[in-house]
């Protein structure tokens, strides 16, 4: 494959929302990677990827696409129900392979991802990006300097007031082919608490419908979660809670809410770098992943005397950002490091979504195995 001074010619595959906000502007600015080619079925006039990057090499189908000798890396932006196909035959052509999350609808599939990329010398990364949110940087600052003592509760929002569903896939789509809440937004909590804590011993979980106002049962065969309550248990006796909403009408949605022998932390607000990139703002602007102070979490420690001390806990400075995804992934192309978020992480989240799918199911606690 062509490599010239270590830089990887990148082809993204779908020219959507997710290929446009979250990957065509870490792309263009990781000195690892060259833009060098976009397959978009059916361009139109108010969204034409020949239109808007004329230099490069355009595609509608993909057999060309994954055929052009110079291509290195496939960024699949597409829906996740189309994921393991296109990847499995990115792999089968020689390409490594960046897959937005959810990885794939099922963790058999990513089994057989894995297998693929290591019989062929080939890295898959998952873009879960959401691991450079700005709060949730300071919130693995707070845990690893043991700042709030042994966590035994962790309490982990995605809430929103949505009274209309989506229209897209997010929507659209069944829990077994990747959709709904509990892959969208699900596969997001879920991966920070992984990050943090490892995999959990069991899950227990209720999925529902808000928008109908009914908990999810076995019959429920046309109907599909848009909200989530989990909870993941470890053998610590620490206790993670996932809670996913669309009709929380709040003026500042919760975000964190973590509880230790020291201390805790309560943060407000989603982190701003999906807001700043939907509204245009350059990766490389000095506000891009920063956030106004009066967002600021709050942090209670306990002080030497037994009196609790509560201060205003800004996020970590300077934001990290999702451009040190791409980044990472360049350097571990080049053999400097390990993919930032390797396929068997993803594995791992997809074995959780899935038990928390069974939980609410048969209305049980579901443990998960070791393997």
């Amino acid at each position: 494959m062509a490599q010239t001074n270590e830089v990887f010619n990148v082809g993204v595959i779908g020219y959507g929302l997710s290929a446009k906000v979250f990957h065509i502007p870490f792309i263009t600015t990781t000195p690892s990677f060259s833009l060098h080619s976009i397959l978009q079925r059916n361009p139109q006039p108010s969204s034409s990827a020949p239109d808007d990057y004329p230099s490069l090499r355009h595609f509608k189908t993909l057999e060309p696409f994954l055929a052009d000798a110079d291509l290195d890396v496939v960024v699949l932006t597409t829906t996740p129900d189309t994921h393991f196909s296109l990847a499995q035959q990115a792999l089968n052509a020689g390409k490594h392979v960046f897959v937005e999350k959810p990885f794939v609808p099922t963790s058999d599939e990513a089994t057989e991802l894995i297998r693929l990329a290591s019989e062929k010398n080939l890295k898959i990364c998952v873009y879960q990006n959401r691991r450079w949110d700005a709060d949730f940087q300071t919130v693995q600052k707070l845990v690893s300097e043991n700042t709030l003592g042994t966590i035994y509760e962790f309490e982990t929002h995605f809430d929103r007031y949505r009274a209309d569903a989506p229209t897209n896939w997010k929507g659209e789509l069944s829990m077994s082919r990747g959709g709904s809440a509990l892959y969208d937004l699900g596969t997001h909590l879920v991966d920070q608490a992984y990050v943090l804590f490892g995999r959990p011993t069991s899950v227990f979980a209720k999925l529902l419908n808000q928008r109908s106002a009914r908990v999810l049962s076995p019959s429920d065969t046309t109907v599909e979660p848009d909200a989530v309550n989990m909870q993941l248990f470890y053998g610590s006796g620490l206790i993670v809670h996932v809670r996913i909403g669309v009709l929380s009408a709040e003026v500042r949605q919760p975000r964190f809410w973590i509880r230790g022998s020291k201390g805790s932390y309560h943060k407000d607000g989603l982190d701003p770098q999906e807001g700043q990139l939907r509204n245009g703002m350059k990766t490389s602007d000095a506000q891009f992943g920063r956030e106004s102070e009066e967002w600021a979490g709050r942090l209670v420690t306990l002080a030497t005397d037994g009196q609790m001390c509560e201060e205003s806990c800004p996020n970590v400075e300077p934001p990290v950002t999702y451009r040190k995804i791409y980044e990472a992934f360049g350097e571990a192309l080049k053999g400097n490091g390990d993919v930032p978020v390797p396929a068997e992480e993803a594995r791992d989240v997809l074995r959780i979504l899935e038990a928390a799918r069974e939980s609410s199911l048969t209305s049980r606690e579901v443990e998960l195995h070791t393997n």
